[in-house]
């Protein structure tokens, strides 16, 4: 199955029938940050980081649940061909390769443990995976937010991890490293971020 923006859309909209949710508005304003990013870099596509951005929590269509949702989203993809959608499924959330990193409780089996461990030391991470672990750091279900609103929202539910500053330095560098490519703040393309920050 071709992976486009149509069929991207009715994947999201599926499962979020299977399992209603803020989660989804937060993949919507992450994706539409993927694609507002993406089109003033010269070297991604913005139809492709939109894809990626709202496809990357899809794996929330198997309910309520942790880190349960990086492996279902990635078994969602590959199943259906989206190899790429499907990795940035797991490493939207280890911008540090190292599963110890997690925040999130790994509701899963051994061997899907031991799979996702494998997988994300293994990963070959392109600038997809960096621009959708960015976004997902600067979208709350209410729209666009500073990134640190976002850190202290998900420190707040997920509580205090040793790799937390490390995670914190790291998103700060991807955030760096866009905002060269695209030659200003990433906020100048975030409509509406002063207002959600601060409402």
């Amino acid at each position: 199955m071709e992976l486009n923006r149509q069929t991207a859309e009715r994947a999201l909209r599926e499962a979020s029938e299977s399992n209603p949710g803020e989660w989804v508005d937060h993949s919507r304003y992450v994706a539409k940050a993927c694609e507002n990013i993406a089109g003033r870099c010269g070297h991604l596509s913005a139809d492709q980081a939109y894809i990626f951005g709202l496809l990357h929590d899809v794996g929330r269509y198997v309910g309520v649940c942790s880190e349960k949702h990086l492996i279902s989203g990635y078994r969602y993809c590959v199943e259906r061909g989206w190899e790429k959608a499907g990795q940035i499924c797991i490493s939207h959330a280890f911008m540090i390769q190292d599963i110890g990193t997690s925040i999130g409780k790994f509701d899963v089996s051994e061997k899907e443990y031991l799979f996702m461990k494998e997988f994300v030391e293994n990963a070959v991470y392109d600038d997809y995976d960096r621009l959708v672990q960015l976004c997902d750091a600067l979208a709350l279900p209410t729209g666009f937010c500073l990134l640190e609103k976002r850190l202290v929202d998900v420190t707040i539910r997920y509580g205090f991890h040793p790799s937390m500053i490390d995670r914190w330095k790291k998103i700060l560098d991807i955030k760096a490293f866009f905002e060269q490519e695209i030659g200003c703040s990433v906020y100048e393309l975030l409509p509406g971020v002063v207002e959600n920050s601060f409402r």
